[in-house]
Order: C-alpha cells, then structure tokens, then sequence
C-alpha cells in the first residue's frame, strides 16, 4: 500500500499548487476572501493529520489563524509539503498500519494510511469547490487530474 499512498500524497501536492497557481495568476481570485478561506480549509485538514501522524501538536489558535496574503498562505502549503514529504521518504508499511486517536474523532482509531487517504480525498473534493469559484471569478483553473500527474511523472522520468 505504500507505493499507492506515496503517489497519491504526491499527486495532491502537484494539484494543491496547481490550483495555487492559477488562483495566483488571476488577482480577483488572489483577493477573493471566500477562496481564501477554502484554501486555508485544505492547509489546515491536511495539517490536522500530518501533525497527528507526526506525533507533534496541532494548536488550533496558530493553525486556524487564516494568512492576509496568498502569498504567505502558499508559502504555507509549500513549508506543509515539504514537512509531509520529508515524513514519506521514511515511512513504512508498519507506519501506515499505526493506529491514531484523532481528538476530532474521539473513541475512534484511524490508520495512518486511513489519514493519509483522508488528506487526499478531502483536498479534492475543496479544490474541486476552488476551482468552481475561480471559473465564477473569470479565472481558469489548471488541470488537476491524477492520469494528468502520471503522465507528468512519466515525462520526467523519460527525460532523464
């Protein structure tokens, strides 16, 4: 299950700044504070289970705290990517079976890989609801189809 969890973290992240990116090149989208707000929502789920997988505290004054810019809450996402890619470079299989005990879910235990695949899903679907309001704010978003990442992987691979 490892190789299937890594390329979907992978993947999430690629369509995570994909999605940055076009909200980025279209100013009313970059002012929009409803888009905003969504895109901290994505940041904030996925720290939620990183940080719970890493053992390290999630303290919701600081991690609700919405940025003003777009700018620093991407800055954000990359700092939460990199902290994330960094734990998959050595996670293993035993990781993913490790039991947690999310305070959102109290007298329930969820696998690691069970919160990984949380992460992933529940990103899609708010990008999804990002991308909507980008189009109703005249910006177009990027594709972000996982097919679109394989052949992006593939691409590069072949070129080295």
């Amino acid at each position: 299950m490892l190789p299937l969890i890594d390329e979907l973290l992978r993947h999430k992240w690629w369509a995570n700044s994909q999605i940055l990116h076009s909200v980025e090149q279209h100013p009313p989208a970059a002012e929009d504070p409803e888009l905003h707000k969504l895109l901290h929502h994505i940041l904030v789920s996925n720290r939620y289970w990183l940080l719970l997988t890493l053992g390290q505290p999630f303290v919701d004054e600081q991690e609700k705290h919405i940025p003003e810019s777009q700018a620093a809450l991407t800055s954000q996402f990359d700092r939460t990517e990199l902290l994330e890619l960094d734990w998959l470079s050595r996670a293993t299989s035993d990781e993913l079976d490790r039991q947690l005990q999310p305070r959102a879910l109290p007298g329930i235990a969820i696998s690691v890989a069970q919160a990984m695949m949380q992460t992933v899903l529940h990103s899609q679907g708010h990008r999804s609801q990002c991308a909507t309001r980008l189009r109703a704010l005249g910006g177009t978003p990027a594709p972000t189809d996982f097919v679109l990442w394989v052949r992006e992987q593939k691409a590069s691979a072949d070129s080295i």
